[in-house]
């Protein structure tokens, strides 16, 4: 009986060193222990968020503005555009006033002189001088934005009423005494054309250019001009050629 009670105290003796012994080489290995789980879990629990780690999150885009979300924006140089605006406008103003001459020794040779002969036909008194350079067919001056029917010395006496055309005569000489301006210039239109109001801008004439207007027209026609936005007065035009093209009133 002793040798069984002793062999059973053996037995569990060894038991319980193996079981031990199992404990120290699971701790030996490093692998975590429940209890170690249980604490890592509990840390993180405890862990709160600092200021400084909100700060630092990102922002929904829901909640970002419209700078932030259109990205950085180039900055706007306000001053160079008002420049350039202003620049604009100069430009625009000085295209729509045309050069004014007077100087008729700049014009070319064949335009100063059919400019010379139909200015000395005028003072004539006579209507027929004009005929040689009004001329026929295709090549006729332009005498009625509407055309002319029949014989262009009996039209231009009937635009007045005065059956000897003095008056057309008188306006004729007058518009060529005034000073010109040189229309497309390169082109196969190109033109001098008298008076110079005809692209002159009707609301920007000087004083001055105010009475040379009125040697013209009367003040009920400079009225009907203004509302029009332009001169619509007698205009005759000469091309480089010497070829008189039109001599026309009316828009």
């Amino acid at each position: 009986m002793k040798n069984i009670f002793r062999k059973l105290g053996l037995s569990l003796c060894a038991i319980t060193m193996i079981l031990h012994g199992t404990n120290i080489s699971f701790s030996q290995t490093g692998s975590p222990s429940p209890d170690t789980f249980i604490q890592e879990e509990k840390i993180d629990d405890n862990q709160e968020e600092t200021p400084e780690d909100i700060t630092n999150q990102p922002k929904p885009a829901s909640e970002k503005s419209d700078s932030e979300l259109q990205g950085p924006q180039p900055e706007i140089e306000i001053e160079d555009e008002v420049e350039d605006e202003v620049n604009l406008e100069q430009d625009q103003e000085e295209q729509e006033i045309p050069q004014v001459s007077y100087d008729l020794e700049a014009l070319p040779f064949p335009t100063r002189r059919m400019h010379q002969l139909i200015l000395e036909a005028t003072k004539t008194g006579d209507i027929e001088k004009l005929r040689a350079f009004i001329g026929t067919g295709d090549s006729m001056t332009m005498l009625s934005l509407g055309g002319v029917e029949g014989d262009p010395i009996e039209f231009l006496k009937n635009e007045t009423g005065d059956e000897k055309g003095h008056e057309i005569l008188a306006i004729l000489e007058e518009i060529l005494q005034a000073g010109y301006v040189h229309l497309d210039k390169g082109t196969d239109r190109e033109v001098y054309v008298w008076p110079y109001f005809f692209a002159y801008p009707i609301d920007k004439l000087t004083d001055p250019q105010m009475v040379e207007l009125f040697r013209i027209v009367t003040y009920g026609d400079f009225q009907d001009m203004r509302d029009f936005g332009g001169y619509i007065f007698y205009r005759a035009g000469i091309t480089p050629s010497g070829r008189w093209t039109f001599f026309v009133a009316g828009d």
